[in-house]
């Protein structure tokens, strides 16, 4: 049985498995709950991959209770329970995380390929640390956020970076809205550290960037969010912020394929890949003419 490779998605994944098992079944998430001494609350978020069941036993009554009788399946079940239940890098900085991003930066650590769209703010994986720093500290009195978050946030946004630069990178397709570059974070010097940084990043082989100009007559939506490709046996999962800042994960065909529609959509109507860096640099003469003026 294949497993995916990261705490979070073997949990998810688990988690679809005995959601499976359940419904082949007949069998209602109460009853099965009652019987085995669960809430249904905990039985539902060990199925949506919220968490884990805390010891192998609980499983093995799960799947006993289920009949399944195959060792070799019990025991594939029990590897990745017990996997599930490692640490994740990130878990040090859950506690600064919005609602919604611990569970998406696990799923991102194992995503084989990522597909976004950003219409006013740089995207994360694209910023520098002077850029997501100014960025934060802007926001920081009206979120009423303290400097450990920040710190916390900024951190994590600059490990999560090495998805795409290090050895065996993640591919990711990017596509950035005009106001997303024109915007000014923090100041000149933090924007044009930010313009190198998208145009060397957009050179590497695994990363394309398209942007979307404001004349564009194409679609468009004001809606950020991501497609992320999680490999058998997960498939596509989106997330979509919400408002609050709260981050939405779904796995369902009908959402996956609506998002995959509209990239496809944002991706026609937006400038080609070769066009980035020089949109880029017209955008930096512009700030630096307006500045000087």
């Amino acid at each position: 049985m294949a497993a995916p490779k990261g705490p979070t998605s073997r949990r998810v994944h688990l988690g679809k498995v005995l959601t499976r098992m359940r419904e082949d079944l007949g069998m209602r998430r109460e009853d099965v709950a009652s019987a085995l001494g669960f809430s249904p609350e905990k039985l539902w978020r060990v199925e949506k991959g919220r968490t884990s069941l805390p010891n192998p036993g609980d499983l093995k009554n799960l799947l006993a209770h289920y009949g399944v009788e195959d060792l070799e399946v019990v025991e594939s079940l029990l590897v990745i329970h017990r996997e599930s239940l490692q640490e994740g890098w990130w878990v040090p900085y859950s506690a600064h995380l919005p609602k919604g991003m611990r569970e998406y930066v696990g799923m991102e650590a194992d995503a084989e390929s990522i597909a976004a769209w950003q219409p006013s703010l740089v995207f994360g994986l694209l910023q520098t640390e002077r850029y997501a720093r100014e960025l934060l500290l802007s926001a920081k009195g009206v979120d009423e956020t303290t400097t450990e978050f920040i710190d916390a946030n900024v951190e994590v946004r600059m490990a999560r970076k090495a998805l795409i630069t290090k050895e065996d990178p993640r591919e990711l397709w990017v596509i950035m809205g005009e106001g997303a570059v024109r915007s000014t974070i923090g100041s000149r010097e933090v924007m044009a550290e930010q313009y190198e940084e998208i145009k060397r990043l957009a050179a590497l082989d695994t990363v394309t960037v398209q942007i979307l100009p404001a004349a564009s007559t194409g679609y468009r939506v004001s809606q950020n969010f991501a497609l992320l490709d999680m490999g058998e046996p997960l498939g596509k999962i989106v997330q979509a912020d919400q408002p609050g800042g709260q981050a939405s994960i779904t796995d369902k065909k009908p959402d996956v394929g609506k998002y995959s529609r509209r990239f496809d959509a944002l991706r026609a109507a937006a400038l080609a890949p070769n066009e980035t860096p020089s949109f880029i640099d017209e955008v930096h003469r512009d700030m630096e003419r307006k500045l000087a003026s």
